[in-house]
């Protein structure tokens, strides 16, 4: 019973709790992707970088609010910044959908201009991102590090194997489930959100009905960059935030919108989930768990499924099979 205890834990603390805070920001980022795609129709591949852009924001922020003698106490000062960088990603969405996406919109162009328009905006915000803060590692959490540490664990349970949660790993679920279920609150009680989905379903007939197209785009590309700043500024707490990483992160993104049903919010979420469990459960070295499992068994290798170098791969791989079986996704996309 102790071995299978041990087991348990080893499993919760390099799988199941990683792939719940890992899935909690893939699920905030394809919720924006699945947005634009539901309101505006595209899919905008700036939305990594627009990730990346938001989180500098929150950093450059952060370093004044520590500056000058401010933090959050046990928790990261970046929540005390986060409204700055989710301002700046907010404008800056604005600009490029008025110097760019507008001018589209108004000729009518067909979804795979906005697209090869997106590449082009991504690039800009990427080469604004490396210029302002530069390309390296940079760890900006502060406050508690630890909720639970191993050594802690290890001496209240008795157990061989301990059990450690960061702070930023618990941050990251709560925010991420409080803004999920604002965002749901929003869409489905608000006057607003109600004319976005209308939009969203019928953009004609919603224009008969006498919603205003301008204030439907302006709150989508709001909305949209706030998700875009929360998702980013988690990922960077709970990891590192480097510019080039946001940009991986485009592929588990998109993948996480388009497997659960892109336009859908809540095959977002699921995607988001379904997509960083893969990861981490494919890429993780399960030979001490199978050790704990059957004892006196001895495994020659690591008995990973997959190197960590390929663990994208995963999103790729998963993206496929679901197009070739269900083309909508998990969940009926292309509504909110």
């Amino acid at each position: 019973m102790t071995d299978t205890l041990n087991a348990l834990v080893l499993f919760a603390n390099f799988v199941f709790v990683p792939g719940l805070a890992y899935g909690s920001q893939l699920a905030l980022g394809a919720l924006g992707v699945t947005l634009i795609y539901a309101v505006l129709r595209f899919s905008n591949f700036a939305h990594g970088d627009l990730m990346a852009f938001g989180a500098m924001g929150t950093i450059l922020f952060t370093w004044v609010l520590q500056g000058a003698g401010i933090t959050a106490g046990p928790l990261p000062t970046a929540l005390l910044a986060l409204p700055v960088g989710i301002l700046g990603a907010v404008i800056l969405s604005l600009i490029f959908d008025r110097t760019v996406y507008r001018f589209y919109r108004a000729q009518r162009a067909p979804p795979v201009v906005f697209v090869i328009a997106s590449v082009g905006v991504m690039f800009m915000i990427n080469g604004i991102v490396r210029l302002v803060i530069g390309v390296g590692d940079i760890r900006f959490a502060d406050g508690g590090r630890f909720i639970i540490r191993a050594r802690e664990f290890r001496e209240m349970t008795g157990l061989a194997e301990g059990l450690a949660l960061r702070s930023t790993q618990l941050i990251t679920v709560v925010v991420a489930l409080v803004v999920m279920v604002a965002l749901f609150y929003f869409l489905n009680r608000s006057r607003m959100g109600k004319a976005m989905r209308a939009y969203s379903d019928n953009e004609d007939l919603a224009l008969l009905s006498g919603i205003n197209p301008d204030r439907v785009v302006l709150y989508t590309w709001i909305i949209a960059a706030a998700l875009a700043t929360i998702a980013g500024t988690l990922y960077g707490l709970d990891k590192s935030f480097k510019p080039f990483t946001y940009f991986q992160l485009l592929l588990p993104i998109f993948a996480a919108a388009i497997v659960g049903g892109i336009g859908n919010p809540f095959g977002a979420i699921a995607g988001g989930y379904l997509i960083a469990f893969s990861e981490v459960t494919v890429t993780y070295l399960y030979r001490k768990f199978f050790t704990y499992l059957i004892p006196g068994w001895e495994p020659e290798g690591l008995l990973q499924l997959l190197s960590t170098e390929y663990k994208f791969a995963v999103s790729f791989v998963i993206l496929v099979v679901v197009l070739l079986i269900r083309p909508t996704g998990l969940f009926r996309g292309k509504t909110i």
